[in-house]
């Protein structure tokens, strides 16, 4: 996942003539077609940590500086720049999760080896210390539901595409 985002940097980078001449909305569409697919590539088999997020938000933030051309110095609150833009929350993290559940459901519902994969366990003991973040676990966490309860509702196309659009829309804090 970091090599991606290193990637796509140095992708942000080479174009910099580009985030100096042309207008805001030209500069969206190129961030969104040509250097946001090129650090979200693979994302569905991503197991996301805290840490991962933190990365991604600020990737995303360091783009949108580009756009705008704000120094890192300038000391302005992520939630101006996101105003100035016209966005009332960042995209590149929803986008990863829709695409990650999109291909759960996909998963589930053929019985093809990643469904195998998906549902088997491997006999033994497991090792020492921590147990380490489970590409389920993000899964279970966004749904707020059982990656069992998730597997039955991807069953049901209509309610699933239901349940990840509820789980990755913007919610207006209270």
């Amino acid at each position: 996942m970091r090599k991606r985002l290193a990637i796509a940097t140095s992708k942000l980078k080479s174009m910099m003539n580009i985030w100096k001449s042309q207008s805001t909305p030209l500069k969206m569409r190129i961030l969104k077609s040509c250097i946001f697919p090129v650090a979200t590539y693979g994302c569905e088999t991503w197991t996301l940590t805290k840490k991962d997020v933190e990365k991604i938000d600020a990737f995303e933030m360091k783009c949108y500086r580009k756009i705008l051309r704000i120094p890192w110095t300038a000391r302005r609150p992520n939630q101006t720049i996101l105003q100035e833009l016209g966005m009332k929350e960042r995209q590149l993290l929803k986008n990863i999760k829709q695409l990650k559940l999109k291909y759960f459901g996909h998963v589930v519902r053929h019985n093809y080896l990643e469904k195998l994969c998906l549902e088997g366990a491997v006999e033994g003991r497991r090792g020492r210390g921590r147990p380490r973040r489970r590409w389920t676990q993000d899964i279970s966490d966004w749904l707020g539901f059982s990656v069992r309860e998730a597997s039955i509702l991807a069953q049901d196309r209509d309610g699933f595409r239901s349940a990840v659009w509820e789980a990755t829309s913007y919610k207006d804090p209270p």
